[in-house]
């Protein structure tokens, strides 16, 4: 007999679990809204202020202990510790900010801290989504992962929205919301972090499908909703704060109602089920056989094709642990992530010294601007890879990544002209290609590496991120701070004018070009494999499938 139908509708609450988790866990987006106030409260350099930013980034060196305690413990557990230690990290930042007590090599273990907290929940989520969407998985890991593009704009919106939280300082506001919420949403989806086995089977698919479907639908929603508020903020015919964070938090609690839908429709189909049972019961034995043969059948075309279907599937080869840092395709793979996606983060940090810089009003109009198109950007793979499954074919991740540097390094260039549009448009591009490589390169780690070490393997990958936060931040801030030392137009420890960060965009922008040249190269050298065998082996399986089953039907009633 053919294995029970899958709960798809338990599939989806992980899923749904999983955005809401994503959609909380970029506390450290909103570090250029404070950052200012931060300096000027604790009386440091730019330099400094520069290191609080890699502090976050930090914690990401040992990111793999996420990976290792994935293997050990419940999924819900590794979610608790990660949002534990941002509420310790967070927390005691903001009970002892006013006290001089809290020095600054306090803060930066604090912000470590609750850096690596972030890397504990991520894990949770990309395990969830690959080992509970088999197939789909890059396609959930997509959808997941564009909700972290939002976690800044959700910020923003709540410390402008909330009453008691408008009245106080900025930097105080968003340090509690960052120790406070992700612990709050982890205890509220805590019971859906679970894998659950997946069985595939026609209705299954077709449920997945339209699923999907909708859930691009509410996405889409969202993020447009997230981007007139961005757009909107800078009028005064918009909505209010409030009034916004409403609706943003309607529609990021829209997904719950697919699980549910899809538990009603199991439920019916039990009932239909059962209902069936009874009627086949008071058949006699000869039907009762031919009833059966289909079912043994479909078993043993399962137990062939599927298996070497599944088989031809796996990437080249399953690699892991020193094994990694002998690949050049890990080098080449590590750099070109390092000098695009983790320079975007740069940038991204450093919005709230660039808007200074160039006297802009509303930092966080910036922020939730590059936050609103950054989550479109980690939603478009999601998209391709739809949409391309659907066509019997796959898109190669490394050369996705290629093609989003180009438009990112050509950004930089553009930040050279001192108009506030090319300031918009800049940021705009950065944020979305920023957050396009971020979440392509989820299944870019798979693709290359497997999927048997990717807890470890990814947070290995990542962990590019601190360095190239470090050099690249540290570049920017001093040159910063030689900016004001020379007078730059503000005196003291502010720089003002476009000059402020030329030189930053000049080399930010040479050195993405030599990303794409190295992302280039890695996909010529991984085009032979990646991207080809997951549509083929799928194509393998639907072909032999159908056709054994209809031969065997043949033969049994013709």
């Amino acid at each position: 007999m053919l294995p029970s139908p899958s709960p798809s509708s338990a599939h989806w609450l992980s899923l749904v679990g999983s955005i809401w988790l994503q959609t909380i866990n970029g506390p450290n987006a909103d570090f250029p809204v404070y950052s200012s106030q931060l300096k000027d409260l604790k009386q440091i350099s730019q330099v400094q202020l520069n290191f609080l930013a890699f502090a976050s980034d930090a914690g990401k060196l040992f990111g793999w202990f996420s990976g290792v305690a994935a293997l050990h413990l419940p999924l819900w557990l590794v979610a608790f510790v990660g949002a534990s230690f941002g509420l310790v990290g967070y927390g005691v930042q903001y009970l002892f900010l006013d006290s001089p007590s809290l020095r600054y090599w306090h803060l930066f273990l604090l912000t470590s801290l609750a850096g690596n907290g972030i890397c504990w929940i991520n894990t949770v989520c990309y395990l969830l989504c690959i080992r509970n969407f088999g197939g789909r998985s890059r396609v959930a890991v997509s959808l997941a992962t564009s909700y972290l593009g939002l976690s800044a704009k959700v910020y923003t919106s709540l410390a402008s929205s909330i009453p008691g939280l408008a009245n106080t300082s900025a930097t105080k506001a968003y340090l509690l919301l960052n120790a406070v919420v992700p612990m709050l949403v982890t205890v509220v989806v805590a019971p859906s972090l679970r894998v659950v086995e997946l069985v595939t089977t026609t209705a299954a698919a077709a449920s997945t499908d339209a699923a999907f479907l909708v859930m691009f639908a509410i996405t889409l929603a969202t993020g447009a909703c997230a981007v007139v508020g961005s757009i909107g903020s800078t009028s005064s015919s918009g909505l209010s704060s409030r009034e916004h964070m409403v609706s943003l938090g309607v529609l990021l609690a829209t997904p719950i109602l697919i699980p549910l839908g899809l538990r009603v429709r199991e439920s019916l189909n039990k009932i239909w089920e059962t209902k069936r049972e009874n009627r086949i019961h008071d058949l006699g034995a000869d039907d009762i056989v031919a009833i059966d043969i289909p079912d043994a059948a479909a078993e043993s075309v399962k137990e062939g094709d599927i298996a070497d279907a599944a088989e031809n599937m796996k990437p080249r080869e399953e690699v892991g642990g020193l094994q990694l840092l002998r690949r050049l395709d890990f080098w080449l793979y590590f750099f070109s992530y390092m000098f695009s996606g983790t320079l975007g983060l740069v940038f991204l940090n450093n919005l709230g010294q660039i808007a200074e810089s160039r006297l802009l009003a509303q930092t966080s109009t910036l922020v939730s601007l590059s936050s609103s198109f950054g989550f479109f950007g980690r939603l478009l793979p999601s998209f391709m890879d739809y949409y391309s499954a659907k066509s019997g074919y796959s898109i190669s991740r490394t050369g996705s990544m290629a093609s989003l540097m180009a438009p990112m390094a050509g950004a930089f260039f553009l930040l050279l002209n001192p108009s506030n549009f090319f300031l918009y448009l800049s940021t705009a591009v950065i944020g979305t290609c920023t957050g396009a490589i971020t979440s392509v390169a989820v299944s870019a780690t798979t693709e290359l590496f497997g999927t048997e070490n990717f807890g470890v393997n990814h947070n290995v990958v990542v962990s590019n991120i601190p360095v190239g936060s470090l050099c690249f931040g540290y570049f920017a801030a001093y040159l910063y701070q030689r900016g004001a030392a020379a007078g730059g137009g503000g005196g003291g420890h502010r720089c003002i004018g476009a000059a402020c960060y030329h030189e930053t965009f000049v080399l930010w922008g040479a050195m993405c070009a030599v990303g794409t040249l190295l992302c280039s190269v890695l996909y010529a050298r991984s085009r032979s494999f990646a991207g080809r065998l997951p549509a083929a082996a799928g194509g393998a399986v639907r072909t032999s499938l159908l056709g054994r089953l209809a031969n065997l039907v043949s033969r049994r009633w013709w």
